[in-house]
């Protein structure tokens, strides 16, 4: 008995949540007695079809277009030398400066288009002050198929480091 309750309380919810939805579009329920049998046999079998499609496995490890480093290090290395030849080092636009050149070596790394790789770019600029400096950083990393490159500009000022870190990706 409490069953027969919940599921006739359950399709009275639903039937004014569909009456809520057309009065909020202003558009009127369309009958199903407006099509005919053959008309719903082909909604039926349209929506059948639209299903989610499910593509097979390659069971291939090894990517069509290999990562190459030193494509990467001399797009970095570029990218690097036109943005910051001429500028000073400032500490107050050197994070917001940091931001754009990753996202452009970013970009110009996803233009070469290598297969089923993942990147992390990472720019530092940093005042030249006499001082000396050690970058680390820790990943789970595959030794065969992930990979690094490094490209750096150094200015009267400042010198500038850019990371890629290329993860493959299955």
């Amino acid at each position: 008995m409490c069953d027969v309750d919940y599921f006739y309380n359950f399709a009275q919810m639903k039937e004014k949540r569909t009456q809520s939805n057309y009065e909020a579009l202003g558009t009127a329920p369309m009958e199903e007695e407006c099509f005919s049998d053959s008309m719903k046999t082909k909604l039926l079998s349209f929506k059948a079809n639209r299903a989610k499609i499910r593509y097979a496995n390659t069971y291939r490890l090894e990517s069509h277009n290999k990562f190459r480093d030193y494509l990467v290090r001399d797009k970095a290395q570029a990218i690097l030398t036109n943005k910051l030849q001429q500028a000073k080092y400032d500490g107050v636009s050197s994070p917001s400066l940091c931001a754009s050149i990753s996202e452009e070596i970013l970009k110009a790394v996803k233009e070469l288009d290598f297969d089923r790789y993942k990147y992390v770019v990472s720019v530092l600029i940093v005042e030249k002050a006499g001082q000396a400096i050690n970058v680390a950083s820790r990943w789970v990393w595959d030794v065969q198929r992930d990979t690094w490159v490094s490209a750096k500009c150094e200015t009267e000022t400042f010198i500038a480091l850019a990371l890629v870190m290329a993860c493959y990706y299955e």
